[in-house]
């Protein structure tokens, strides 16, 4: 419903043309490959690949077109994300359907589009303090399997295992895996 009403509201503008629309992550990539639009509108929650790994497939794959990420999710660690990704615009979905249809024009120009106070958030915040490790343990902690299943699944050992989430938990200044998985989550890092 939210994609139809954003096609319906970008259709109303004079010099904008949607080619393609999209249900998920990888029907996405393959109306990109498609139609090759000038700017492509992702969603960071998709189906399949998320906005985020879509705009850094595109990447890869050598589109021409550029990326803006729309998201309900105002975490600064998604901004960073989709731009390490190549996004060339962030912007939240209850900005004005007016700040998205100027983003599309500023971005297919050659702009980068950012939403201010998300932005602010970003700088404000810093960079995730976890190692790429450490982060993808931490994600794996999420699903409150024991250690033992977690250094299985990893193809690590459990002392490893604990290691790194010692590690996170300290540097997140969590009580225990299960806060520094919200508080990772809840900034965008996982």
């Amino acid at each position: 419903m939210v994609r139809q009403a954003l096609v319906a509201l970008l259709e109303l503008e004079p010099d904008i043309q949607v080619v393609a629309q999209a249900g998920d992550g990888d029907e996405a990539l393959a109306m990109a490959a498609k139609y090759v639009p000038d700017v492509a509108v992702l969603d960071i929650e998709m189906p399949g690949p998320n906005g985020i790994e879509v705009a850094g497939q595109l990447g890869r794959s050598g589109f021409d077109g550029k990326v803006i990420i729309v998201t309900t999710f105002d975490r600064p660690g998604y901004l960073r994300a989709a731009m390490a990704a190549g996004a060339s615009g962030f912007l939240l979905k209850d900005a004005p359907a007016a700040d998205l249809a100027a983003a599309i024009r500023r971005v297919a120009a050659g702009e980068r589009v950012v939403d201010p106070s998300l932005a602010a958030a970003a700088l404000a915040q810093g960079d995730c303090p976890l190692t790429g490790r450490e982060t993808e343990v931490l994600a794996a902690a999420a699903s409150h399997d024991a250690v033992a299943d977690i250094a299985a699944r990893l193809h690590l050992s459990s002392g490893t295992v604990r290691n790194h989430l010692s590690a996170a938990i300290q540097k997140l200044e969590a009580r225990n895996r299960a806060e520094a998985v919200q508080i990772a989550q809840r900034k965008g890092w996982l």
